[in-house]
């Protein structure tokens, strides 16, 4: 569910004054624990390390990446396969 039109979007003001503090094109990464923040128009260019409950994945923003979340572009779980009989005599005929 999105966040009311009235109230407008989530955006962590300390990660926009530190983003204000930078020159452009600055390749200093940026650690962002705050996952729900907004992309706004600013961050574009900057490049953010969203924690993903492990470590800081670095992110550089495009302008695509507007309006989207932080937490999109950092995804907490890894898949590493279905497993089963099945998929163990695939690989082996892969290789």
């Amino acid at each position: 569910m999105s966040r009311s039109l009235k109230k407008g979007p989530y955006v962590d003001l300390r990660l926009l004054n530190k983003i204000k503090n930078l020159k452009p094109g600055d390749k200093t990464v940026i650690k962002v624990w705050n996952r729900a923040c907004t992309i706004t128009p600013e961050m574009v260019g900057f490049t953010l390390g969203v924690h993903n409950g492990k470590a800081h994945l670095p992110i550089y923003i495009v302008e695509n990446m507007v309006g989207h979340r932080l937490g999109e572009f950092a995804p907490t779980r890894k898949f590493l396969g279905h497993g089963g009989k099945m998929a163990k005599s695939q690989a082996a005929d892969k290789k």
